[in-house]
């Protein structure tokens, strides 16, 4: 009796927002994107940690806002006409919850496939590296793809229980 063997199936394929930082290009999961915005005032709240930049007022909705730059150790730069806010869903106690990240400029969706996908480089484990899902080849470029749940995780975000009623 003959077995059908199958490959297994690289969830990290798939579509991904790409945007930069700096120099270099990342990617955020497409489902995991609620919707691009321009950059818009933040309000600064004390006794926060240095990477979250404050809240918007998002058509009546208190939303917070990372500074993604400042979350994965990156040199500050001051926001352009190209700097845009990404808003993300991202689950906390269960439910979807809406939270920012600044980024410089937002560039493409791309449809990845998964043998355009690597590991991250052995230099890249532990610590923050565990923010990245693996790393993309497309073309000439390499795109870093990031796990925005692990970036901004639950118990250290500020904002677990933010938005609740």
């Amino acid at each position: 009796m003959a077995t059908a063997t199958t490959e297994a199936v690289d969830v990290r394929q798939g579509m991904y927002l790409s945007f930069m930082l700096g120099e270099e290009e990342y990617g955020l999961e497409i489902d995991k994107v609620q919707e691009i915005i321009r950059m818009m005032d933040v309000t600064r709240m004390p006794r926060t940690p240095e990477h979250i930049r404050g809240v918007i007022n998002l058509r009546g909705r208190v939303i917070p806002v990372v500074d993604l730059r400042r979350k994965l150790g990156l040199d500050t730069a001051s926001d352009t006409s190209l700097s845009c806010i990404i808003v993300s869903q991202l689950i906390r106690r269960g439910r979807p919850v809406p939270m920012g990240v600044v980024v410089d400029e937002v560039c493409d969706v791309l449809d990845i496939v998964s043998d355009r996908i690597q590991d991250p480089p052995a230099l890249m484990s532990g610590g923050d590296s565990d923010f990245f899902i693996g790393v993309a080849k497309i073309d000439d470029r390499v795109v870093l793809l990031l796990d925005i749940e692990r970036v901004l995780p639950e118990k250290e975000d500020g904002f677990a229980s933010f938005g609740e009623k």
